[in-house]
């Protein structure tokens, strides 16, 4: 689970800090990192951030200083005592999981079908695999 196929698409490098780019579907997907692992434009890579890394926004419809907005739907909720387990469904087939606290799974009223948008920050998204 959260693992996103995709394409490099743009590499921008100053000193040891890199801005890498993937096209996952049509979604552009940006990565900060001060490691530039064996990839270059056209590299095919899996993509993954942690669940606890994966925030959730329901009506979200503002400017966001996130890099990765990435519209889904909720395919199964899990609510526990003090988290909140949230299988999402993104682009009809690939499974991605956020885990946020039951606080605000309950304050969003999130409900299975809902349409969120997955907010993923350039630091938390990584290559987990080169292709």
């Amino acid at each position: 689970m959260n693992e996103l196929k995709a394409i490099v698409s743009n590499i921008q490098s100053v000193d040891s800090l890199n801005i890498i780019q993937f096209d996952y579907a049509g979604i552009i997907l940006t990565m900060m990192g001060l490691e530039l692992p064996n990839i270059k434009i056209g590299s095919k890579v899996i993509l993954s951030a942690k669940p606890t890394h994966i925030a959730i926004a329901k009506d979200f419809n503002g400017n966001i200083s996130l890099s990765n907005i990435i519209k889904a739907k909720i395919k199964e909720l899990n609510n526990g005592k003090l988290l909140s387990s949230i299988v999402l469904k993104v682009k009809e087939q690939i499974t991605m999981q956020s885990i946020i606290t039951y606080n605000s799974s309950k304050r969003m009223n999130l409900k299975v079908a809902d349409e969120v948008a997955m907010l993923i920050k350039a630091s938390d998204l990584f290559i987990k695999e080169v292709l």
